[in-house]
């Protein structure tokens, strides 16, 4: 018996998913310009990078509490949260990126069949962690003409009394980079009391903010404390994402639960991370600086997109995606970003990646020099042209 034939139907069900593939694509060919991978192309501020070295230095190299360190628990408590100590060190657990937060929450919240209703379109491996848990990933049509709101009616039109165990929101939205106002985080929060449903909130992208936007959390609205987990990471906020340090925060019941979970499969995060991600908390000016980048180009990858005729856009007030319409073209997302790559050599994600939704739109990242975008978007001006 080969290895293969001794694999579960979980395990053949998993499939590469298609920023991946663009990426392996990319990989083969030269002079490629990405607009496609959605991490920070700076490096970690060096404050928190010297804090790592103190930590191993004193010998901060052991086995930490499976809930993760007391101290960067309470740094989470103070700094970390939308409102500084609504959720107390007990009620906090670190993990291993924002990823191993959600996975260890599905883990301990889905019984077979399941449902776990996410936005349309939506960061696709929402979807495929609710799959691999045996739950069934409800997706809400979001309106892109209104800058892709959730309608709370969708919310209750897809509730199934007995099978509808958490709606999951992501604000500011990856892939869209949408920001969901207070107005309509207000009338989700009156729909999720309504139907007691909980609500696990990704707030990962929640420093980076621009222009009128708030970066508000559905948790601090009424009835909705005690039923909402907040889950986040120090990855986009200070450009740590390959330190893997991330938390989720809630009601006591759920995060002991996934704090043994966490003890029996991965133990708990790394030890010296750990310290530097208390040090980072401590010091959000840090944030700072990563936003101000980011805001500038932002302002450049939309004057230039703007000078492509058949594309329109919302501007993004959030996050560094953009998610630009470019059905006038007559291609659907993926054959326009396969050819974009092939011709043009510039890497972008297929919106059908994320969602019924996303098909006619294609995701783009300004996580590149503000050159390599001004170039990304003239090849892109070029393609465009030609079709």
């Amino acid at each position: 018996m080969n290895g293969e034939n001794r694999l579960n139907q979980k395990a053949f069900a998993l499939k590469q998913g298609a920023i991946r593939a663009m990426f392996d694509k990319a990989r083969t060919m030269e002079n490629v310009i990405s607009m496609g991978i959605g991490e920070p192309d700076l490096d970690t501020p060096a404050p928190i990078i010297e804090a790592a070295k103190e930590a191993l230095s004193s010998g901060y190299t052991h086995y930490t509490p499976n809930a993760g360190l007391p101290m960067l628990r309470e740094a989470v408590s103070k700094y970390g949260l939308p409102v500084s100590g609504m959720y107390a060190p007990h009620e906090i657990m670190i993990t291993n990126g924002a990823m191993n937060a959600l996975h260890l929450l599905m883990s301990i919240l889905i019984e077979p069949g399941d449902h776990i209703m996410i936005q349309n379109p939506q960061w696709l491996n929402y979807a495929a962690q609710i799959k691999y848990c045996g739950g069934v990933a409800v997706k809400l049509p979001t309106d892109p003409e209104k800058g892709f709101y959730l309608d709370p009616q969708t919310i209750r039109d897809n509730f199934v009394p007995g099978k509808t165990k958490a709606l999951l929101i992501n604000s500011p939205n990856n892939p869209t980079g949408h920001v969901l106002t207070r107005k309509n985080l207000e009338e989700i929060a009156q729909v999720a009391c309504e139907l007691d449903l909980l609500v696990i909130s990704d707030e990962v992208y929640n420093t980076l903010i621009f222009e009128d936007a708030e970066a508000v959390s559905i948790s601090t609205f009424p009835g909705m404390r005690d039923r909402t987990v907040v889950v986040n990471s120090l990855s986009k906020a200070y450009a740590m994402c390959g330190w893997r340090v991330g938390y989720a925060a809630g009601p006591e019941a759920l995060i002991d639960r996934m704090a043994k979970c966490q003890e029996n499969f991965i133990s708990g995060v790394n030890a010296a991370a750990q310290y530097a991600a208390t040090y980072a908390l401590e010091h959000r000016e840090l944030t700072e600086g990563l936003r101000e980048v980011f805001r500038e180009r932002r302002e450049v990858a939309i004057a230039e997109l703007k000078k492509i005729p058949g594309i329109k856009f919302s501007e993004p007030k959030g996050a560094f995606y953009m998610f630009p319409d470019i059905s006038s073209f007559g291609l659907d997302s993926k054959t326009f970003c396969d050819r974009l790559l092939e011709e043009a050599h510039v890497v972008c994600v297929p919106g059908s990646a994320f969602g019924s939704v996303g098909e006619g739109f294609i995701r783009m990242a300004y996580t590149a020099k503000t050159e390599d975008i001004v170039e990304a978007i003239r090849r892109i001006r070029e393609f465009c042209a030609k079709l």
